[in-house]
């Protein structure tokens, strides 16, 4: 409804003349969402500091998805089927969504937007059920980015339908080789360098020197991402997804990705919410719920000051 908008909520043009949705808490911190892929593609905080990364080579002209920020993986994640890599949702123009159902009220002032996606003629030939996919994106006073999204089967034919998901997020990171993530250890995984034979993880914290990727299976909801050099730690909050994947590609694999610069891997590493492992099946007017909390605090972790597992709990 147009009476919720709050002021912060701009309607602009971004790179290539797509529209872009602004969202401003103050000055410096803000959010920028594509309506090409209801495509997060700017978190900053209250310094300007850019927190996602987007590649230097990022390509925004449709059909090609954005390299970065974070892209929406629906119905399908990865080549897990029969549709395009990541399935359709992220080279999808959505709409604003002018009336979208009720979220939990805010006692601050939230800047937020709510979006939709619905089934496209070519996209019922691929995968022939219809949908609604509606997500809120919003930006906390405090500087945090929420996403949730609500997927619901509207199929007039009484059929599931069955999809995996993931929110494809890219961290802004000062050196890879730096960084270091905690709240997977002990947890089994799925490697995709491996042709996802499941092993379990064996460190006390996963840190980085080669290519890595792996689908963590039945996560905490919490997972934090710290970055030694910045004095940063990232805080993954997570709902209704069990799974997390932790990628990277490496110098190797850089060179081949022809959207990615040869050295953008030193300084991203994506950490991904998202249900792989147990797909998710909704009957008729059946919907599922998926929610991500992004949140950047101060962390002296170099100097032994920060206990990581206080982050987490």
């Amino acid at each position: 409804m147009a009476t919720e908008r709050p002021p912060s909520f701009e309607l602009a043009k971004g790179i290539n003349g797509l529209d872009k949705i602004v969202l401003r808490q103050s000055r410096f911190r803000s959010a920028e969402v594509y309506l090409y892929g209801g495509h997060v593609t700017s978190w900053k905080n209250e310094n300007g500091e850019e927190l996602l990364y987007l590649s230097s080579k990022a390509i925004f002209k449709p059909p090609k998805p954005i390299r970065g920020g974070i892209p929406l993986c629906f119905p399908q994640f990865s080549n897990l089927g029969t549709l395009e890599s990541h399935g359709f949702a992220r080279n999808r123009i959505w709409e604003v969504d002018a009336s979208p159902p009720p979220l939990p009220t805010y006692s601050s002032p939230n800047a937020f937007v709510d979006l939709i996606l619905r089934p496209t003629e070519d996209d019922l030939k691929t995968w022939p059920h219809n949908f609604e996919f509606r997500m809120r994106v919003d930006l906390g006073s405090e500087g945090e980015l929420t996403l949730t999204s609500r997927i619901r089967n509207t199929n007039a034919d009484g059929k599931p339908f069955t999809f995996t998901f993931a929110y494809h997020t890219y961290f802004s990171v000062s050196d890879i080789s730096e960084v270091r993530v905690e709240g997977l250890e002990t947890l089994d995984y799925l490697d995709n360098l491996k042709n996802r034979e499941r092993f379990t993880e064996q460190g006390d914290a996963i840190t980085f020197e080669s290519e890595i990727d792996k689908i963590y299976l039945s996560t905490p909801t919490k997972i934090a991402i710290l970055d030694h050099e910045k004095k940063r730690t990232f805080v993954v909050r997570k709902d209704g997804l069990a799974d997390a994947v932790v990628w990277n590609p490496w110098d190797k694999k850089s060179k081949t990705i022809s959207d990615l610069g040869d050295e953008d891997y030193k300084h991203m590493l994506c950490v991904e919410a998202a249900a792989v492992e147990r797909p998710i099946t909704l009957k008729p007017g059946e919907e599922w719920k998926g929610r991500l909390e992004l949140s950047a605090v101060p962390s002296s972790y170099s100097s032994g000051q920060l206990d990581p597992k206080k982050v987490l709990q």
